[in-house]
């Protein structure tokens, strides 16, 4: 039997048709928009993703595709109180998340108190938080933690319980390896998704050493009567199909200055939320008053989302 022949190689451009002819991501997609169309997208969907990068954009472009979106939500969901925003971060706040081992019983009240006020799909399942069980008796450890523990009552004898989620990260991984930088941390310390500009190609939850990020195999299933109509554009938004997602901080709340989900719905106040750069705030007194430990520490990560114990 012969050999099999290799492939022909592909066609190299010289350095000056190269140069001449940069193709970018815009360009990519301005040439493609037949095929754009053609896969499904909505009007609302292909105009966000011909458009200029999110940190690029005028307030007038920037208007234009809140109220776009607006209109998307309307027409797919009904006539609601919409309020899409893009609010950015407030000066002087550097956002920080402590939670205490210690309190918390496992409930998972945070998981879906989170789906809820952040429009996650219930069908598939999509969250943004994961819950882990483990044995007092073994410390944290992560290899033997389970994340499907099924009980009647919590928290089980001898277990304790680490939710974990986007650590918000000083040093994130994941916006490193972006190939087209649709992902960012602003200026108080949240990491957000541009979805219009997200490829799905994953790198970023390969990346991710806190398993946060999620993907959106399916088109997010969620019913009219189960949308929270309030609604950031890096945060809470419906996604599309083929986007990746995660936690934001509940950017709608915290740019608002209020609590996230999570926070408001612990029944055990075992989750702290605040400005870090206040002295008067309360994860200051979690920082400067607990035994804190940071997840995952010896790879530089620099979290913004640290666990402690009170007791």
């Amino acid at each position: 039997m012969s050999p099999r022949r290799p492939p022909p190689l592909p066609v190299v451009q010289d350095a000056e048709s190269a140069e001449a002819a940069p193709l970018s991501r815009r360009s990519f997609l301005q040439v493609a928009g037949g095929a754009v169309a053609a896969a499904g997208l909505s009007a609302c969907e292909i105009e966000g993703t011909l458009r200029r990068h999110f940190k690029e954009l005028g307030k007038p472009e920037l208007a234009k595709i809140l109220e776009s979106a607006r209109r998307e939500h309307e027409k797919r969901f009904g006539a609601k109180d919409w309020k899409v925003g893009a609010e950015a971060a407030r000066p002087g706040v550097e956002l920080g998340y402590g939670l205490d081992l210690s309190r918390c019983i496992g409930c998972r009240r945070c998981v879906y108190a989170c789906v809820k006020e952040n429009n996650q799909s219930r069908d598939p399942q999509v969250q943004w938080i994961k819950v882990l069980e483990m044995d007092k008796a073994r410390g944290v450890d992560i290899m033997e933690a389970d994340p499907y523990y099924e009980a009647d009552e919590v928290p089980r004898p001898g277990k304790f319980y680490m939710p974990v989620q986007c650590h918000q990260c000083r040093n994130p991984p994941c916006v490193k390896v972006c190939p087209v930088q649709a992902t960012w941390t602003e200026p108080d310390g949240i990491t957000v998704v541009d979805y219009d500009w997200c490829l799905g190609c994953r790198c970023c939850m390969s990346a991710c050493p806190y398993g946060a990020r999620r993907f959106n195999w399916a088109a997010p299933g969620i019913k009219a009567e189960e949308v929270n109509p309030d609604i950031h554009l890096l945060g809470n938004r419906v996604r599309p199909k083929g986007v990746v997602e995660k936690c934001t901080f509940c950017i709608q709340r915290a740019r608002a200055g209020r609590y996230t989900a999570c926070v408001e719905v612990c029944p055990v106040g075992a989750r702290k939320f605040g400005n870090l750069l206040d002295p008067e705030s309360e994860i200051r007194y979690v920082m400067e008053n607990k035994r804190v430990f940071v997840f995952k520490e010896e790879l530089a990560t620099h979290p913004r989302f640290y666990y402690f114990y009170a007791t």
